[in-house]
């Protein structure tokens, strides 16, 4: 039998520093990029003379 406590799905997650290297560049490149779609989208566009 397996007497290791079971890990809870974050602890794992957290337990690999590779994961949290992915997650800490994917996840702002994500976020940054939709916000900057997001500003693109609100600006009106320029008057020109």
């Amino acid at each position: 039998m397996n007497n290791e406590p079971q890990k809870h799905p974050w602890q794992k997650v957290l337990d690999s520093p590779w994961l949290l290297l992915a997650l800490g560049v994917i996840i702002p490149i994500l976020s940054y990029t939709v916000w900057g779609w997001v500003e693109l989208m609100q600006t009106k566009p320029g008057l020109l003379p």
